[in-house]
Formats: structure tokens, sequence, C-alpha cells
């Protein structure tokens, strides 16, 4: 009679119970009991054997696993760092492969519960080994894993000086940081810079520094796809080997974003500007993207200027924010063309500190029709009677097609003189941690920041285009002190209805901030 043995499945080497006293052939040699000499091994029973053959000798009881505290990786031999939460699936496969298993297979494997503050890793393995021709067993046994601190490479190196590898220099040539401020809150809603391990403020701009030249290159890749840049590449050689010929480089990209933000007054090229749809080149650059947006506000006109064609011809803007003077909306009539939330109108102002001295007036037309009515407040370029020194806006003066449609006024936005300074928003915006080594601010230079900042958060509240690109957070909220509370009622009841604000719907929780309280 011919048997067919699996050996991948275990056979069970106790005496079975249905087995007649004819079937027992020999006593074991250890205890006595009869058992079938045909199924025994060494001649013993299943007890006995058990007690005398461990498959799972060589195992061994006790290892060490590498834990980085910075960074929450584990050390997977031989020089790989990798992530795993505890009791994962990842966790478990670089504890098993610290065993070495002696021609034995494991079977199955889990966490035992320990705790947390123990910095011991219990595991429970099951093995099976073949302990004859056509026999095969099985043991459980148990694995004490040993948590060890070491630091990871990576992150050794974010406590050193000068062990970066590759630089990313962001310079803007202009007077204010509205559009840094901006940048930096792309730069925060899209995660770009995880991999930097040094954020470093300079003159004109900020220097991103990595560990890797792809991380940098990934960084310069996110830069060209949110904002119009030029891009230069260097390479500084660090060391050579000369035996092996190997060299190791420090790469430096200097990106250099464009002269040009959002609210500003530019002089286009007249070839450029009929080149893009014969606008007028007397235009405001009313957003900032992948690409200039310029607008017309005499025709609602609009156009866009990529990257590429701006620094085939360069300009610089006219006037910027901080040449805005504020204007007084005498009168305001619409007259007819739409686009979008534009509304074309004529508009007759005077000048907020020409009020009580002098009874000029000036016309203009503009983008805001909708919004404007008699006695509103707006922000505009005066250009008569200002000189610029600017080559573009000179050939628009000597045209004979442009030179006389320049007008007196060039309106932006809408203005609230009414609002109130330093007022509590119920919102806030986060902010890069900068190291501003020997930069630091002088007290006029910090006052300059401040003001640019509260202008770039009136932007938000004002703009619902410019709000998409940016992430707001809710605020938290203090507790109210018994004598604080008539102070803070008359804080929240003393908003002018007709001022832009942020809807409550718009803003996310802010969990960094988020803590255990008694209540």
């Amino acid at each position: 009679m011919s048997m067919d043995i699996d050996v991948d499945v275990p056979i069970s080497i106790a005496p079975s119970q249905g087995v007649s006293g004819a079937a027992a052939t020999i006593f074991c040699c250890d205890c006595g009991a009869p058992i079938d000499g045909t199924t025994a091994i060494d001649a013993k029973c299943y007890d006995c054997f058990k007690l005398t053959k461990d498959i799972s000798q060589g195992i061994q009881r006790e290892a060490t696993l590498h834990f980085c505290r910075d960074c929450d990786r584990w050390l997977q031999p031989p020089t790989s760092w990798v992530n795993a939460l505890p009791e994962s699936r990842e966790l478990l496969a670089i504890c098993l492969k610290k065993l070495s298993l002696n021609r034995t297979r494991i079977i199955d494997a889990s966490f035992i519960w320990t705790e947390p503050h123990s910095r011991r890793i219990r595991v429970k393995l099951v093995v099976q080994a073949a302990v004859a021709d056509d026999r095969v067993m099985q043991q459980a046994l148990e694995v004490v894993y040993v948590v060890a601190y070491q630091q990871c490479p990576e992150c050794a190196k974010s406590y050193t000086a000068n062990v970066w590898r590759a630089s990313v220099q962001v310079r803007q040539k202009v007077l204010h940081k509205r559009t840094f401020l901006f940048l930096e809150q792309l730069i925060l809603k899209h995660g770009a810079h995880r991999d930097t391990i040094n954020i470093k403020e300079a003159k004109d701009g900020i220097d991103f520094f990595f560990s890797a030249r792809n991380q940098a290159e990934k960084f310069v890749d996110f830069l060209n796809s949110v904002v119009p840049v030029r891009v230069k590449k260097s390479q500084e050689l660090i060391s050579q080997d000369a035996h092996t010929a190997k060299k190791s480089y420090k790469f430096t990209f200097s990106v250099e974003l464009i002269p040009i933000c959002k609210d500003d007054l530019v002089a286009l090229p007249i070839p450029l500007a009929k080149q893009i749809g014969n606008i007028t080149p007397l235009a405001i650059c009313y957003r900032i993207g992948t690409s200039i947006n310029v607008l017309d506000p005499n025709t609602l006109q609009t156009a866009d200027i990529s990257g590429p064609v701006y620094w085939r011809s360069p300009f610089a803007s006219l006037a910027d924010a901080q040449e805005l003077v504020e204007f007084i909306v005498m009168d305001c009539e619409p007259i007819g063309p739409t686009k979008g939330k534009w509304v074309l109108a004529e508009t007759q102002l005077a000048r907020a500190s020409d009020l009580g001295v002098n009874d000029k007036t000036y016309f203009a037309r503009t983008h805001l029709g909708g919004l404007l009515h008699a006695g509103d407040s707006v922000m505009g370029y005066m250009l008569t009677g200002t000189n610029f020194n600017n080559p573009q806006f000179e050939a628009i003066e000597e045209s004979h097609t442009y030179s006389s449609r320049i007008p007196d006024v060039v309106i932006i936005k809408k203005h609230y003189p009414n609002r109130r300074r330093n007022r509590k928003r119920h919102w806030k915006v986060k902010r890069m941690a900068k190291d501003e080594g020997e930069l630091l601010p002088k007290k006029t230079d910090q006052d300059r920041m401040d003001r640019e900042f509260e202008q770039f958060l009136q932007d938000i509240e004002e703009d619902e285009e410019f709000r998409h690109g940016v992430q707001l957070y809710k605020q938290p909220a203090k507790k109210k002190q018994v004598d604080e509370m008539s102070m803070a009622t008359s804080e929240d009841g003393g908003d002018d209805g007709d001022e832009p604000h942020v809807d409550m719907n718009e803003l996310l929780e802010d969990f960094d901030e988020l803590t255990v309280e008694d209540q």
C-alpha cells in the first residue's frame, strides 16, 4: 500500500484516539506508553518527543531595533531608513528580517501588546520545520526587540552647518514683499518646503537649502508651475577622489521672479502690446499666476503675457502699490460694457487731500462700475503732473496713436477708510519658519514689513479669487475674562456691513493649536 505525504502540511505525530490496542506495536522508550512503531519517531510518543525536540533552536530570542526620534523612522539594514507605524506590517517586516531562521519556516507572526514607554517590542512567532522524512512539526515562541535610539544621517546633517548639497535662491527686485507673501502661502499650501533643511532670509529674497540635488530641482519645477520665473544654474566642485575619479558638487539654482506685482501700473512696449492682442500699452496688472494678466480699464480688454515672452522683452512697472493716492468718487455712471465681475463706468474724482482746499476734479474710466457709488473712496495712480523715468511710457507719450489715450487717473481698487486699524480677525494665515541670520530688521524695516503684511491680509479679504490660493485657518478663541465682556462686545459689533470679510465656511481647523483643556 502506497501513501502520498505532503510535507508542507503539518502531520500530527500524536497517537490517534481511535487506535485500538492491536495497533500498538512498541512501548515508548521514555514513558512506556504503547505506541504504533510505524508512525513513531525515535521510538517515542508525541508528548515525549515534544519535550526533547526544539525546532526553534538557533533562533535568537532577543534583538535590537534602531529608531530615529527626529524623523520617526526605523533602520532597515544595512543603510536604509523607512517609515513604519507601531504594530504595522512594515514594522513587522523589519522585525522578521532581524532573525536567522536556520531552515525553519515562519507560519504566523503577530505583535504582543506592551507599554509604549517600555521601549520593548514583543512578537509571537509560529515556526515549522521537518523532523523526519515525512513529518513536520510546529512550535510557538516569543521574540523581544529592544528599541535603541540612533540618529539617521539626514537628521545628523540637519544639525550641522554647511551640509547642504543644493540651494535655491529666490529673488525679486522690488521694494515690497507682497509677491513673496503670496508665494509663501502657495508653498505652505502644497507642502513644497518639506524637503528643506534650512530656510534663510536674504536681501531681496529667500534661500532654500536641500540635502540632494533632485529635491532642489523639484522645488524649482514647483516655482515654475505657479509664477513666471527665470532660472540659472551653477555648480561648485567640493572634492575629487584621484583614484576613482569621483567628484562631489554643490549646486545653486538662481530663481528670479518677474518684478511685476498685483495692482501695479505697467507701460508695455508698443510692439509687445500689438503682439498680445493690440491692447492699450498703459494697463493694470490685475493678477500674477503662471503668466502676467493685464487689463485695460478703458475698454475692459485683457491680455496674458507668458514668462518666456516677458523675458524676451522685459519691462518694469510704471508705478507700484506704494504710490497709490486716495480719491473720493463724486459721480459714477455705468456706460454698459461688462466682463465677468467688471462693469465699465465713467467717474468724476476729487483727491482726498484737496477736499476743502480746491475744487479740482478729474475724469476717469474704471472697471469697478459695479462697486462704486458717489461718496466712496478709491485708490488710484495720479498720472497728471507726475514725471516717470520710464522709456516705455515716453514711447507712449510720443506715439500719435496712444498719446491722446493717457488718462488723468487710473483707478485700482475700492478703499475702506473707516476700517479699524489693528482689529481682531477671526482667521489667520501660517508663516514659514525662516532663519533671519545676520539680517535682523531694524525698527523702521519692521514697521514697513508689518504694513506690507497688513496690506496682504486686506487683499485676502477684498479679492475672493486671490483668496483661493491661500489656506486660511480659524483663529483660536481666547477665554473672556469677567472685566473684558464689555470690551469684547464692542469690538465684535463695530464692523461695517459694507466692508469685505472672510466667510467662516472658508476657514480650516488648525490642528497644531488644538490642546486638551479642562471643561
